[in-house]
């Protein structure tokens, strides 16, 4: 395969970064990003973050935010929606249009039973549209009220989050419906996020980057690690984004970068 190499990535074979730009393509067209620990700090975005989200905009890529939050609660601290083209909120479990403000739920509502077997047992608890979330000491106590009713449910940590919905919801399933709608392959997207629950999400994606000061587990499954943490991470991303297509960055599922645009073999197993 003449002009092919083994991508740093995911995708098996692919053209070499300085093809990529010598035939005016991008490689990479959405940036999914998760919101507290990575875009976030302390639930804060800051200005030069949100700058640099509309720069990538301008590039022509799309963004979506992928998040644990509920969207009443998101909002609240949040207002710049307006920058994405989707919004997964709930673990995967809802996801927000933004321009029209419609919320399409992907999974069933939480199960009554399950709430009134909360409320019994004195386990403290958030009821999203679709998500049920708890914190840390009570995921012992969660599971337990889980497997007495017999119910075909999964927890999600998230730190000392413990967040509860239909098995096989997380937020690389809220993700490809993201996806679906806007027409673009996982192989064109690239991932970042900081804990336990955006695996999924890293894996689905084309490039899993992960921030600075992202959990161990997820910076070694990462295929890049920030040297910046929070929004300086994901503002470094973009601009190698913008720059290059990350071809300037050094993949750490492999020992080489393409920094210097040339075809460079990298073992992935």
């Amino acid at each position: 395969m003449a002009g092919l190499s083994r991508s740093p990535y995911r995708g098996g074979w692919s053209m070499p970064p300085h093809l990529w730009y010598h035939r005016n393509q991008m490689r990479f067209l959405l940036l999914a990003t998760d919101y507290d620990g990575t875009l976030a700090k302390d639930g804060h975005v800051e200005e030069q973050a949100i700058a640099a989200l509309g720069r990538l905009r301008n590039s022509g890529r799309k963004l979506v935010l992928v998040t644990g939050r509920h969207l009443p609660d998101l909002t609240s601290i949040f207002s710049r929606f307006d920058l994405f083209d989707r919004v997964v909120l709930e673990n995967g479990g809802l996801l927000y249009r933004p321009v029209t403000r419609e919320q399409k739920l992907l999974c069933d509502p939480p199960n009554a039973r399950f709430l009134a077997a909360l409320r019994e047992r004195q386990i403290p608890f958030v009821a999203g549209r679709t998500v049920v979330a708890s914190w840390h000491p009570h995921e012992d106590a969660v599971f337990s009220a889980i497997r007495a009713l017999g119910l075909d449910l999964q927890i999600t940590l998230n730190k000392d989050a413990v967040m509860v919905l239909p098995s096989g919801i997380n937020k690389a399933t809220g993700l490809q419906a993201a996806l679906d709608e806007l027409d673009i392959s996982a192989h064109s997207v690239v991932a970042v996020g900081d804990a336990e629950n955006d695996h999924p999400l890293l894996r689905m994606s084309e490039c899993g980057v992960a921030v600075a000061n992202a959990l161990p587990a997820l910076k070694e499954h990462a295929d890049i690690v920030l040297d910046a943490s929070h929004g300086d991470g994901v503002i470094k991303l973009v601009d190698g984004l913008i720059a290059d297509d990350l071809a300037g960055f050094v993949s750490t599922r492999g020992q080489k970068s393409v920094r210097d645009g040339s075809a460079v073999s990298l073992d992935l197993t």
